[in-house]
C-alpha cells in the first residue's frame, strides 16, 4: 500500500516496506517569507556569485644596510635658552682666564681641590698640606660617600664636611685636566615615523658635540659644562631615513 510522504518539499507517495533513509529528499527548515521573496531557512539560495579570492601583493623585501654605511651629520637646533646660558658662562669664563693667566694669587682665594675649606691667605699657605679627596661623589639608595674613601652618610651637610682622606698640595689655581667621559641620564623611545633620544646635559657645547646616524645606528657625542663628555650608540629599530 503506498502512503503519501510529508517532508516539506517532497509530497511522493512511497512503498513502507522499501524506504530507504536516503528515498526521500526534503526541506528540513521552514518556509521563510521575506518583502515578496520566498525561500527555506534551511537551503538559501543566493543568486550572487561569491568573489575570486584575492591574492596578497607582493611586498618587495627591504634589504638589511651595510653596518659600514657612512654616517651624516644631523644638523643641531640651538635654543634660545642655550644660547643665553652658554653667553653667560662664556664671560664667565673669560674672567677666569684672565685671573689664570695672572700668577699672582689672591688672599682669600679658596683651594680647588675637592674636601679642601683652606683659603690662602700668605705665602706659608704655598706650603700647607692640603686634606682632599680625589675621588668623586656617589649617591645611591639616600646615601651619600665618595668613591676614594668611601664613608657613608645619609645627611648631605655631614657629607661635605667630610675630611679629606688624601694628603697633598694646596691647589690654588684650576688646572686644564681636559675632558672626562662621565655618564648621563638619558631616554630613547621610537615610533612608526621618529626616533627620539633625550639627554639631560647641561650646558652642552654645540661647536664641539655631534649627532650622526645612519639608516639603523644613532651615535650622540656631547660635551657639557665645560669638561664633561658623553658618548651614546643607540641601534635603530628598523631601516630609517635620515634625510
Amino acid at each position: 500500500m503506498a502512503l503519501l510522504c510529508y517532508n516539506w518539499g517532497c509530497g511522493q507517495c512511497f512503498d513502507p516496506e522499501t524506504n530507504s533513509n536516503d528515498a526521500c529528499t526534503y526541506h528540513p527548515g521552514v518556509p521563510v517569507f521575506h518583502d515578496a521573496l520566498k525561500g527555506w531557512s534551511c537551503c538559501r539560495h543566493n543568486s550572487e556569485k561569491p568573489p575570486e579570492p584575492v591574492n596578497p601583493e607582493l611586498v618587495e623585501a627591504i634589504k638589511t644596510p651595510s653596518p659600514d654605511e657612512p654616517m651624516t651629520n644631523l644638523e643641531l637646533k640651538i635654543s634660545a635658552f642655550l644660547k643665553q646660558a652658554l653667553d653667560k658662562l662664556s664671560s664667565g669664563n673669560d674672567e677666569d682666564k684672565k685671573e689664570e693667566d695672572n700668577d699672582e694669587i689672591k688672599v682669600g682665594t679658596s683651594c680647588k681641590n675637592g674636601g679642601c675649606s683652606k683659603t690662602y691667605w700668605c705665602l706659608e699657605s704655598l706650603e700647607e698640606v692640603c686634606a682632599y679627596h680625589s675621588g668623586v661623589p656617589i649617591f645611591h639608595e639616600e646615601m651619600k660617600y665618595l668613591s676614594c674613601c668611601r664613608r657613608k652618610s645619609s645627611d648631605f651637610n655631614t657629607f661635605l664636611a667630610q675630611e679629606g682622606c688624601t694628603t697633598g698640595k694646596h691647589m690654588w689655581t684650576k688646572k686644564d685636566a681636559g675632558t672626562k667621559v662621565v655618564p648621563c641620564t638619558h631616554n630613547w623611545h621610537q615610533t612608526g615615523g621618529e626616533v627620539t633620544i633625550s639627554v639631560y646635559a647641561k650646558d652642552s657645547l654645540p661647536e664641539v658635540s655631534r649627532v650622526e646616524a645612519h639608516s639603523t645606528l644613532l651615535n650622540v657625542h656631547i660635551v657639557f659644562e665645560g669638561e664633561k663628555e658623553f658618548d651614546q650608540n643607540v641601534k635603530i629599530w628598523g631601516v630609517t631615513d635620515v634625510k
